[in-house]
């Protein structure tokens, strides 16, 4: 018998990849673990309309079947925004990357790469997501099992703005554990300003990422913003127009500098 398709949730929002020409200064934007675009959307209109040029790609595997993002290795991920990447820095003066989520991670991971990139900015930066009994499991049950999270929160105003896959496949979930090691390596490499916002309510990753992120780059530059009433999708949830207003008041201030 057929399997039945996962569908996305929320499909009728607008979850493609985008590109909004606007200033010399590039935002790169990308969504996290089984999300789309849609994730980083709100924060993106908000940054284009002050005179931003953003994009936001749409990761490998995601937005499309379960079965395509178990195909994927982290590498394809890199690949993804490597190429958005360099497509900015071909059109603007300046690139700054960020993300939420597994987006972080591959903002941070683009940075250790592209010193020229001018700034960090880390939504909710999973870094460090489970405990090592979990990664156990999930190594050896990768073939066989789709993990259905329950809610990780209360119902709040993410639930009608996320777009994504309702499952979260073991096998690609192997591939975000073993990236969270290779940015974990590369912290060091950083010397870019780094913004980092964190929801006090996030129960998706452990309380400590920012101090990890914050205690390992290089940077000069560093700033944690922590938001009281949000929780892991700190770019939809109610204090999201807070989030845009620390990240355009920081961008002010390192771009100047810059």
């Amino acid at each position: 018998m057929t399997e039945k398709p996962i569908e996305l949730k929320n499909a009728h929002l607008e979850g493609d990849a985008f590109y909004w020409e606007g200033g010399p200064v590039g935002i790169l934007l990308s969504h996290g673990f089984t999300a789309t675009p849609a994730e980083v959307r709100l924060l993106a209109q908000n940054l284009h309309a002050r005179g931003f040029s953003v994009a936001g790609p749409l990761l490998p595997g995601h937005g499309t079947s379960i079965e395509d993002l178990n195909r994927c290795h982290w590498q394809d991920w890199v690949g993804g925004v490597e190429q958005t990447y360099q497509q900015l820095a071909t059109r603007c003066q300046k690139v700054v990357v960020g993300g939420e989520s597994l987006g972080s991670l591959l903002a941070l991971y683009l940075a250790s790469e592209h010193p020229e990139a001018a700034a960090v900015l880390a939504y909710a930066p999973a870094v460090h997501s489970t405990t090592w009994g979990f990664k156990f499991l999930a190594n050896l049950l990768a073939p066989f099992v789709l993990f259905h999270i329950p809610p990780q929160g209360p119902k709040s105003v993410i639930d009608e703005r996320w777009q994504g896959y309702a499952v979260q496949p073991l096998k690609a979930i192997t591939q975000l554990f073993r990236f969270q090691a290779q940015v974990r390596r590369r912290l060091p490499r950083i010397h870019q300003p780094v913004l980092v916002l964190q929801g006090r309510l996030d129960r998706s990753i452990f309380p400590d990422c920012p101090e990890i992120v914050m205690s390992r780059v290089s940077s000069p530059v560093k700033e944690t913003h922590w938001l009281e009433k949000s929780q892991h999708c700190v770019l939809l949830d109610q204090e999201w127009e807070q989030a845009a207003k620390i990240t355009v008041e920081f961008l002010g201030r390192v771009l100047e500098t810059a």
